[in-house]
C-alpha cells in the first residue's frame, strides 16, 4: 500500500466515526431531555471516570491514552450541548445581549474619570489615551477608584492591571472580588522610568529614592548599580516625582515618567532605566453599569472553583471545546478561607459569536462562584 491507499483507509473510517459521533450526540440532546424531566444535573463525574476507565482498556496499552484524552474531549462537546439545550437563555445571557442592544455605539469622549495617584501618573496617561477630554478625579488609593465608581462619584474609573515586567499588580484581583463593576475598554500604554532630580543634584549626591513598588521592580538592575541608596516605595510614580520637588531635597530622587520632570519643575538625570526596553503596563478602564460597546472582542472572568482534582482543567476543557482563546490566567486565595481560591480569566471571543454565549451555560456544574467582568476592546 502506498500513502493514498492509506489515507483512502483513514477516510473511509472517519466517515464512520463522524456518523457514530452524530448518532452519540443525539442520543446525548435524549439524554438532556431525561435530566430535565428528572431534575439530574448535566454533569456525573462518577460515570465519566468509569467509562474514561473502560475506554482505556478497551484501546489496550498501546493508545488506551490517546483514547481516553480524546473521550474526555467527547464528554466535554456532550456536556456543552446538553447545557445549551437544557440553558438556552440565563441570567448572565441576558445581561450580556442587554448591555449590547442598549449601550451607545460610541465610546464616550467626555466623562468624569477616577484615578489612583496625582497629576502626571500612568493612569492619567492611560486615561488621556482613551478619552479625547476626560475630567480626572484622583485618588490615593486603588480602592478609592472602586469606591468612586461604586458610589457614582465617577462613571469611570481606570486602573493599572498588569505589566510585562513586574506582573501582575495583585492589589487590583482583590479589590475585584470586593466591589461590582464592569470592564468596559482597555489599553497598554508604553512604560518608561527617569530618574528624576531636583535642579543641580548629581547621580553621587542621591541617598533615598522614592517610586512605586512596581517601579521599583522594574528598574531592579539598575537600583543595584547605587550602592547606599536607600529605597523608598511611595503610593504612585507622580506622587514620588511631587515629593521629591515639595522636600527641596537634594539627596532624593524620584522613579517616574519623563513627563513629570517638566510637570514637576525636576532635572532629568538619566531616562528609560528600567531593566527592560519592552516595558507596557496594561489598564482597564471600569464603570458601574454594564456597557458593551460595538467590536467588543475580550471578554475577563472570574470564578471560584471547588477544592477537589480536574476543577481547573473542566473550565479550561470547556474553553477548547467551545475552540475560544484564553489570553490570561490568573490566581488569588480568598479571604478568610483555606486553600481556595478565585481565577481571573482572560478570553479571546468576539462577544456576538455563539461560542461565546455557551460559555455560560450550566456555570454550577463548573464552579462555585462566578462572575462576569465585561466584555470590551483594547485601544492600541
Amino acid at each position: 500500500m502506498d500513502l493514498n491507499d492509506y489515507r483512502k483507509e483513514i477516510d473511509s473510517i472517519d466517515k464512520e466515526l463522524v456518523e457514530l459521533f452524530a448518532r452519540r450526540m443525539n442520543i446525548a440532546a435524549d439524554i438532556a431531555g431525561y435530566k430535565r424531566e428528572n431534575n439530574i444535573p448535566v454533569l456525573d463525574p462518577q460515570r465519566e471516570r468509569e467509562k474514561l476507565h473502560q475506554v482505556g482498556e478497551m484501546a489496550g496499552e498501546k493508545t488506551g491514552r490517546y483514547a481516553e484524552l480524546l473521550y474526555s474531549h467527547i464528554f466535554e462537546l456532550s456536556r456543552t450541548y446538553q447545557r445549551e439545550l437544557l440553558n438556552p437563555d440565563n441570567h448572565i445571557k441576558h445581561t450580556i445581549l442587554d448591555a449590547v442592544e442598549n449601550t451607545d455605539k460610541m465610546f464616550p469622549t467626555h466623562a468624569l474619570v477616577a484615578c489612583q495617584g496625582v497629576e502626571g501618573a500612568y493612569s492619567q496617561l492611560a486615561c488621556d489615551k482613551l478619552f479625547k477630554s476626560p475630567n480626572i478625579m484622583y485618588f490615593s488609593t486603588f480602592e478609592g477608584v472602586f469606591s468612586a465608581i461604586d458610589k457614582g462619584l465617577c462613571r469611570y474609573g481606570v486602573l493599572p492591571l498588569e505589566n510585562s515586567t513586574a506582573g501582575s499588580v495583585n492589589k487590583i484581583y482583590d479589590l475585584m472580588m470586593k466591589y461590582d463593576f464592569s470592564i468596559v475598554r482597555s489599553t497598554r500604554i508604553k512604560v518608561d522610568h527617569s530618574l528624576l532630580v531636583n535642579k543641580g543634584v548629581k547621580l553621587e549626591d542621591i541617598k533615598e529614592i522614592f517610586s512605586h513598588e512596581q517601579a521599583i521592580s522594574q528598574c531592579e538592575s539598575f537600583l543595584k548599580t547605587l550602592r547606599n541608596v536607600k529605597i523608598t516605595p511611595c503610593a504612585n510614580t507622580a506622587a514620588a516625582a511631587k515629593m521629591v520637588f515639595e522636600s527641596g531635597r537634594k539627596d532624593a530622587a524620584a522613579l517616574s515618567s519623563r513627563s513629570c520632570a517638566e510637570l514637576y519643575d525636576l532635572q532629568c538625570l538619566q531616562e528609560a532605566v528600567q531593566d527592560q526596553g519592552n516595558n507596557h503596563t496594561r489598564f482597564i478602564c471600569i464603570s458601574k453599569k454594564c456597557e458593551i460597546y460595538p467590536g467588543a472582542d475580550k471578554t475577563s472572568i472570574m470564578m471560584v472553583l471547588p477544592h477537589r482534582p480536574g476543577a481547573l482543567n473542566n473550565v479550561l476543557s470547556r474553553f477548547y471545546s467551545l475552540g475560544v482563546n484564553l489570553n490570561k490566567l490568573e490566581s488569588r486565595p480568598l479571604p478568610n478561607s483555606d486553600f481556595e481560591f478565585m481565577f481571573y480569566f482572560d478570553l479571546e471571543t468576539s462577544v456576538y459569536s455563539e461560542e461565546f454565549t455557551q460559555i455560560f451555560n450550566d456555570l454550577d456544574d463548573i464552579c462555585s462562584q462566578f462572575k462576569y467582568l465585561g466584555s470590551y476592546t483594547e485601544v492600541v
